[in-house]
């Protein structure tokens, strides 16, 4: 079964499962078949499937991650001792974990082919993330407050653990409130990290977009959370702080030096 073959048969089996798309006419095109695939695993909620899909699943992503690439430390910049700089999509990075800004509801964006962090890391995971955080989510029974962190297996994705955090939402000013809490949100992740022996750590940009923290504040706090917590504690992890646009490359170039 080649990659053609994979995809045609996620995408039937999940038109199979949600009868209310069963209209849908499968595209010729490579392109759209992707992002048909990926919409459907969107939309798809928390729910148990058989080991065949799963073997098929993997083996797809798997292929995928191959050919986007690889990133490793050794393709990122080192701006000073032990923190790094990379531009670019953060579920190809293989690092001890990478941090996924969440929402408060932790299973993922439910929206198909939404450009948000939360929703390339639930899609090239692949189905079993969302599973795995609805039962963590489930036996909480509430919903997970700004500032904290939980760590997961990350399936199909090149790092070894997804760290969740859930960063402040700016509607209107930012208050010390919101900077207190996007700090939170860093150091939570480093402990959490540390906890589980993560030798190293790639942050997203948390609370930024969608969720209206300023960009150059939030890299400042995301910057100065990061050195006073590795100072404070001796810890020798590495840390990427790893962006997607000119803007906060130019952020965190400035501030890094």
């Amino acid at each position: 079964m080649d990659q053609k073959d994979r995809r045609r048969y996620l995408i039937e089996r999940l038109l199979r499962e949600q009868p209310k798309y069963d209209k849908i006419q499968i595209p010729d095109r490579d392109s759209e078949q992707k992002k048909l695939l990926r919409s459907l695993m969107n939309v798809r909620m928390p729910g148990g499937i058989d080991d065949i899909f799963l073997q098929v699943q993997d083996s797809y992503l798997s292929e995928e991650a191959e050919k986007k690439g690889i990133v490793t430390l050794a393709d990122t910049d080192e701006m000073q001792p032990d923190i790094y700089l990379w531009k670019g999509d953060i579920t190809r990075i293989k690092a001890g974990a990478i941090v996924n800004a969440a929402n408060s509801g932790m299973t993922g964006c439910y929206q198909p082919c939404h450009n948000c962090i939360d929703n390339c890391i639930h899609t090239y995971a692949g189905i079993q993330l969302r599973n795995y955080c609805n039962d963590m989510m489930r036996k909480q029974g509430y919903q997970e407050p700004a500032g904290q962190a939980k760590i997961t297996p990350s399936f199909n994705l090149p790092c070894d653990y997804v760290i969740h955090t859930v960063g402040p939402m700016v509607q209107g000013n930012l208050t010390e409130e919101h900077e207190r809490l996007l700090r939170s949100c860093y150091e939570s992740c480093l402990r959490i990290a540390e906890e589980h022996d993560v030798n190293s750590i790639a942050f997203c940009c948390i609370s930024t977009g969608v969720f209206g923290f300023p960009n150059e504040r939030a890299a400042q706090i995301a910057v100065e959370t990061v050195k006073k917590y590795k100072a404070e504690t001796k810890s020798k992890m590495k840390v990427v702080f790893n962006v997607f646009k000119d803007e906060d490359e130019r952020l965190y170039e400035q501030l890094l030096g």
